[in-house]
Parts: structure tokens; C-alpha cells; sequence
């Protein structure tokens, strides 16, 4: 019913910069929940970044300061933008979208932070 592309993952060094796009298509809720979620081999995936309609954000305490989240409520997308990229950043990142009734996951972009 909704359908998420993700883009924008790639290998970047540290320090560097990245932003991740996450768009939605289907049947599109007037509100609801986006956000990013990661996982790097062997862990749990893990909240990144968690955006409302409204535009409430929050973060996870390793990327405060470092990452944004926003929205594009009419293009129904959400960004990532990765700053003072780390090593310990590295893994697949996933879109989340959460419309009250379900949730459905990205495909998952790869994100490579070299040291």
C-alpha cells in the first residue's frame, strides 16, 4: 500500500558529509511518522532520527549535534543529513514510515564511513 525509496548512501571518510532521501508512494496518510533507522552487521537495528507530520524531531543520543531530520510533507519525503560523519556511522540505513495502521520499511541504502 505504500511504497519507500531510499537514496543518497555511499562511501564517505570521516568527517565528511552525507544526506539520505527517503520518498513515499501509495496511499499517503495526511499524518504520520518518518524515520531513519540503522543497522550495522552482528547489532540490532537501531533508532537514528524519528520525525512527526508536525514536525517534531527527535535523536538518538550518538548523532545529536551531528544529524538533521527533516520533511517535505508534499513530496512526502524525508531526509537524513549526515554531518561530522564517524566510523562507528557505518551500516544500512532504513526509511521508516508508521501511517497509525502500519509500518513499512525501506529496501535499506548502504552508508560506508571510512576511517
Amino acid at each position: 500500500q505504500v511504497q519507500l525509496v531510499e537514496s543518497g548512501g555511499g562511501l564517505v571518510q570521516a568527517g565528511g558529509s552525507l544526506r539520505l532521501s527517503c520518498a513515499a508512494s501509495g496511499s499517503i496518510a495526511s499524518i504520520s511518522t518518518m524515520a531513519w533507522y540503522r543497522r550495522a552487521p552482528g547489532t540490532q537495528r537501531e533508532l537514528v532520527a524519528v520525525i512527526t507530520s508536525g514536525g517534531i524531531t527527535n535523536y538518538r543520543d550518538s548523532v545529536k549535534g551531528r544529524f538533521t531530520i527533516s520533511r517535505d510533507n508534499a513530496k512526502n519525503t524525508v531526509y537524513l543529513q549526515m554531518n561530522s560523519l564517524k566510523p562507528e556511522d557505518t551500516a544500512v540505513y532504513y526509511c521508516m514510515y508508521n501511517d497509525g495502521f502500519r509500518i513499512y520499511w525501506g529496501q535499506g541504502t548502504q552508508v560506508t564511513v571510512s576511517s
